[in-house]
């Protein structure tokens, strides 16, 4: 059995722009039931977390604002979206996604996975890049507070196309969360944050050098010199897809699988608990990225089930 967070769809007042690439949070959880991925026993409905959890990460003002629609001009235009009661409260559930995910990993020992999530640009004072709150953060932060035993050491795997510039920032001086992101050099956001690792990679770079960087650096990530993680999250975005409009790398959806491969493979050998959040996609075609996206969900499926 999978575990799945479902934020539900919450109605957004958003631009015409803005509605497309938020159609995949109702397809693929179609998707995966209609080919029998998924079950309905493995989707759970989240709830927001208590306000004292995120507060372990995000500035207290900056919540406020958010949650009761007093986000200042340039705070709303640096999120991207226009402010709702809608918005405030799918932020708030998909954090709840990404902690209830945490629990079920970490109790079964093998992986969830939110549908939501992968906000990876909110830092603990602003939004950013379509990000309000962190919900990697705030749930690492969560283990931090009420699992300090069984977790002392966190991974945090980010391989969405843009850098995870807010968590490298959250976490810049925190030595129990090791940062590692893989991302276009040349992409958004044009001022980058230093993670513990980053490795930025060229414009155009397709499936077989990308596949070699990862599989150079994840040895070393899991167990060896870099880190020594008791717990993992991954933000797969599928904005690396040559078909992107916003990624500027060119991997195959295939490409995209083996790396997904690659990834929980790896955390399924070493018996680490995994939580897996979904980040960015931004092709064309609405098929593309649903299909990129589930193939992550057949990957853990098939290493987990």
């Amino acid at each position: 059995m999978m575990n799945i967070a479902f934020t539900p769809n919450y109605v957004l007042s958003l631009p015409p722009g803005h509605r497309f690439p938020m159609l995949k949070y109702e397809l693929l959880p179609e998707q995966l039931l209609y080919e029998g991925t998924a079950t309905a026993g493995d989707f759970f409905v989240p709830s927001p977390p208590p306000l004292a959890e995120v507060l372990r990460t995000h500035e207290a003002g900056y919540v406020h604002r958010l949650l009761h629609g007093q986000l200042t001009r340039p705070e709303e235009r640096a999120s991207g979206f226009p402010w709702s009661p809608a918005l405030a409260e799918r932020e708030m559930t998909l954090l709840g996604g990404t902690i209830g995910c945490v629990r079920r990993a970490l109790a079964s020992g093998g992986v969830a996975l939110n549908i939501a999530g992968g906000t990876h640009h909110a830092f603990a004072g602003r939004p950013e890049g379509f990000c309000l709150l962190n919900d990697q953060a705030v749930a690492a932060n969560w283990l931090l507070a009420h699992e300090p035993v069984r977790v002392r050491q966190i991974l945090i795997i980010d391989l969405d196309v843009h850098q995870g510039n807010g968590t490298a920032a959250i976490f810049r001086h925190e030595p129990r969360v090791f940062t590692f992101s893989m991302h276009g050099a040349r992409n958004f956001p044009g001022r980058k944050e230093a993670s513990d690792l980053d490795l930025a990679l060229p414009d155009g770079l397709g499936d077989a050098e990308y596949l070699a960087r990862l599989t150079d650096v994840l040895p070393r990530l899991l167990g060896g010199d870099l880190c020594q993680p008791d717990f993992v999250f991954y933000l797969s975005g599928v904005d690396v897809l040559a078909t992107d409009k916003l990624g500027h790398l060119a991997l195959t959806r295939e490409g995209c699988r083996r790396r997904d491969e690659l990834v929980l493979g790896a955390c399924h050998r070493r018996g680490l608990p995994v939580v897996v959040c979904m980040g960015g996609g931004y092709s064309e075609r609405i098929a593309d990225i649903v299909e990129a996206h589930a193939n992550t969900y057949r990957v853990a499926a098939s290493l987990w089930h």
